[in-house]
C-alpha cells in the first residue's frame, strides 16, 4: 500500500525523473569521459554527475520541498524528510565506460513510487508502490514475473561483506544450481528489474541493509509491487539487520535459492 504521504502522480516523478537521466547517459555514450575516483577501484563518470543533475532537475521543479539522497551529490535536504527521493543516475558505471549498453538509471521515492530506465532498451520498469508496469514506446504493460527462463543474476561485484559464510561465487559453484539455474552477471541493478518482467527468474546480492539503498530501492520497489519474494540472503526481511537480497520471480524459486544458500557456504 501507498504511505499516506504519497501523491497519485508520484509516478509520473519518478518516470520523468529516470527519462531524464536516461537521456543524458545515452546521448553522452560512446565519448572519452571524465573520471571521479572513488577510491577502491570505483568511479563516477561525467554521465553519471550530468545525469543526476538532470534527475534532480525534474524533482525539484514538481516536489521541490522533497528531500534527495544522490549517489553523487550525496544529501540534499533532511536525511530524516516524511518524503525522500533516493536516486542512482547509472548503475553499471564500469560497463557504461567500457561501452557495455547494461546499465540502468534509479529513481525511487522512499515506500512509494518507483522507476528503472534502460537507456538503450527503451524501457522504463515503474511502479505506484501498489502494481508495477513496464513503459515502452508510450505504451504500458503489466509485469508478469516467472522463472521459466531460469537465469539467475549474481552480483560478484565486491565488498563481500557475509564471506566466508556466504560467497556468490560459491553459490554458482553448488552443484544443485547448476541442474536448476543458469547463471548470468550483468553487473546493473537492471536486471533486478527483469525479474519483474520475467526475463531472469531471481537475482542475489551479497550485502547489509539495502532497503535503503539508492543502487536497489527502485527495483526492490518494482519487484514487490509485481509480486516478486524479496528477502535478504538469510531469508529474513529487508531492513536494518538484513543481508543482501535475493529477489524471485515467484516462492518455489526463491527456497530453491535459498536451500542452495544455506549449503554454499
Amino acid at each position: 500500500m501507498i504511505d499516506s504521504y504519497a501523491r497519485s502522480d508520484d509516478i509520473d516523478v519518478a518516470t520523468a525523473a529516470a527519462r531524464a537521466g536516461a537521456d543524458v547517459v545515452r546521448g553522452l555514450y560512446g565519448r572519452r569521459l571524465a573520471r571521479v575516483d572513488k577510491g577502491a577501484g570505483d568511479f563516477a563518470t561525467a554521465a553519471d554527475v550530468a545525469a543526476e543533475k538532470a534527475i534532480l532537475g525534474v524533482i525539484r521543479a514538481a516536489r521541490p520541498d522533497d528531500a534527495v539522497l544522490g549517489e553523487e551529490g550525496g544529501q540534499r535536504g533532511a536525511a530524516d524528510a516524511a518524503r525522500q527521493w533516493l536516486v542512482d543516475p547509472l548503475c553499471g558505471t564500469l560497463n557504461y565506460a567500457t561501452g557495455t549498453m547494461l546499465v540502468a538509471v534509479n529513481v525511487a521515492l522512499r515506500g512509494g513510487a518507483a522507476a528503472v530506465a534502460d537507456p538503450f532498451g527503451g524501457e522504463v520498469y515503474r511502479t505506484d508502490g501498489e502494481t508495477a508496469r513496464v513503459r515502452h514506446d508510450g505504451a504500458d504493460a503489466p509485469l508478469v514475473p516467472t522463472a521459466a527462463t531460469g537465469l539467475v543474476d549474481v552480483n560478484l561485484d565486491p565488498p563481500f561483506p557475509s564471506a566466508p559464510g556466504f560467497r556468490a561465487v560459491d553459490l554458482l559453484a553448488h552443484p544443485g544450481f547448476g541442474e536448476r539455474f543458469r547463471p548470468r552477471v550483468v553487473s546493473s541493478t537492471l536486471a533486478l528489474a527483469w525479474v519483474a518482467a520475467g526475463k531472469r527468474a531471481a537475482y542475489v546480492t551479497d550485502g547489509g541493509d539495502l532497503s535503503g539503498s539508492v543502487h536497489f530501492a527502485a527495483g526492490i520497489a518494482v519487484c514487490r509491487a509485481a509480486g516478486c519474494v524479496v528477502t535478504g540472503i538469510d531469508g529474513a526481511p529487508l531492513g536494518r539487520t538484513g543481508r543482501g537480497l535475493v529477489a524471485a520471480a515467484d516462492a518455489e524459486t526463491h527456497e530453491a535459492l535459498m536451500s542452495l544458500i544455506r549449503g554454499s557456504g
